[in-house]
């Protein structure tokens, strides 16, 4: 199966800044989590990722993240990126 990936823009208030919130989706998924651009400081952050894995794993960690309060954005998708 090929592999896309996927442009996301993350924004998180105070109580999201304090979770480890990166480590639980790189540990949680099979996907490659790569941050292109962040700023966080302790009341608000922001990060700009792409992940890249199966489909089903991209949808299941988007998912996920919707679910712990982080604002989530997609900003573009590409699909048949080489493994």
């Amino acid at each position: 199966m090929a592999a896309i990936s996927v442009d996301l823009n993350l924004t998180a208030r105070r109580e999201q800044v304090q979770e480890s919130i990166i480590s639980r989706l790189c540990k949680g998924f099979s996907v490659d989590v790569n941050i292109v651009k962040a700023s966080v400081e302790p009341d608000f952050g922001w990060m700009h990722l792409v992940l890249t894995g199966p489909a089903e794993e991209i949808q299941r960690a988007t998912a996920w993240l919707m679910t712990t309060g982080i604002h989530v954005e997609a900003e573009q998708r590409s699909v048949g990126v080489p493994d």
